[in-house]
């Protein structure tokens, strides 16, 4: 079910995720067998020293991303499907204006296609893009969503256009990105700093450690992020700096990951974690949480998706719009817009 790479388009039709997350306009493009066809992105623009943007100026943004990213996708006929992104997460309640910018064009789409329309998430779209690949095929299974708006561990169970979503600990705070991007931006790196920060850290030395603030499934990086800057205040090298930013972020949710197995455990799939988000992709993070575990529970498998299926994409909604009608659970705008505020 999880295909890769390399076998030709399949011509016999296509499905077409749409995602607008806060500062990434995406689509995604799968064909009946799972390959992915497209996957196109456009980074919302953020000001020079600035540390993230007004909703009103992403939705702007994405609304003008939209038609460029569409036209340079075409041709997908026959459309098969289309799927969106219409609220940060799968629960009530959840919501941000800029999910409007591609619920207006999905639903424009399907009905000039008349074609069926599968109303999601942004979460439930980066763990389908994540399980592309990453050999994880169970059903069931811990995952933990690291970005600049989410830090959250959840147990997931596999349906067939998304998933069941349990809620089980995460930050009470401050999210692993934007401790990442208050630290780096304030070091002179561009926003989004994860990239640049990641980058700086391979040279770095382990001379400086930050404070983990980890108890049970709760999760603070307000303090250290105010450590971070503090030590920022005496100038030390930037490159060790940095190096302590992720040694923090490993750890912390290593921590959280073991108070979680601990309360899954008995549970089939409570030994089988998915990382997804876009702070999942950074290289030395998956690195050492993974050799974290191999040291002290080897029976703990760890699993993520291609780096560049982390950061924020819609090639998950597509592959969730497939999976929907391979199961028989075709998308239906009348149903699932209950869910959707506007």
């Amino acid at each position: 079910m999880w295909d890769e790479y390399g076998a030709p388009p399949d011509s016999s039709g296509y499905f077409l995720g749409l995602d607008t997350s806060c500062y990434t306009t995406s689509l995604g493009l799968v064909d009946t067998g799972g390959k992915i066809v497209k996957d196109l992105r456009r980074i919302l623009t953020v000001k020079p020293g600035e540390k993230g943007l007004r909703q009103s100026e992403a939705l702007f943004q994405h609304l003008k991303n939209l038609p460029d990213l569409i036209e340079e996708a075409a041709p997908f006929s026959p459309l098969l499907g289309v799927a969106y992104a219409a609220r940060p997460r799968p629960v009530s309640g959840s919501y941000l204006p800029v999910f409007l910018a591609g619920a207006g064009f999905a639903r424009t789409l399907v009905a000039a296609a008349q074609v069926p329309l599968l109303v999601s998430s942004h979460q439930e779209g980066h763990i389908r893009a994540a399980l592309y690949g990453s050999g994880l095929c169970d059903r069931e299974f811990l995952g933990v969503h690291l970005s600049g708006g989410t830090t959250e561990l959840l147990y997931l169970q596999r349906t067939g256009a998304g998933f069941s979503v349990e809620l089980l600990g995460g930050t009470t705070d401050l999210h692993a990105g934007q401790m990442v991007d208050r630290v780096g931006v304030a070091m002179g790196l561009p926003f989004p700093a994860g990239p640049h920060l990641e980058q700086l850290a391979s040279k770095g030395e382990p001379t400086l450690r930050l404070p983990v603030a980890t108890r049970g499934l709760e999760v603070s990086f307000s303090g250290p992020t105010s450590a971070a800057l503090r030590l920022l205040d005496r100038q030390p090298p930037p490159e060790d700096l940095a190096l302590a930013v992720l040694d923090c972020l490993v750890e912390s949710i290593f921590r959280l990951l073991q108070a979680g197995i601990k309360v899954k455990r008995q549970a089939p799939g409570s030994k089988k974690i998915l990382l997804f988000g876009g702070v999942a992709a950074n290289t030395y993070f998956r690195r050492e949480l993974v050799a974290r575990f191999r040291a002290v529970s080897p029976e703990v498998q760890v699993y993520y998706g291609k780096p560049e299926l982390s950061a924020d994409n819609a090639v998950g909604l597509a592959l969730l719009a497939r999976d929907g009608q391979m199961s028989g659970e075709k998308g239906d705008a009348g149903d699932e817009e209950k869910d959707v505020h506007y």
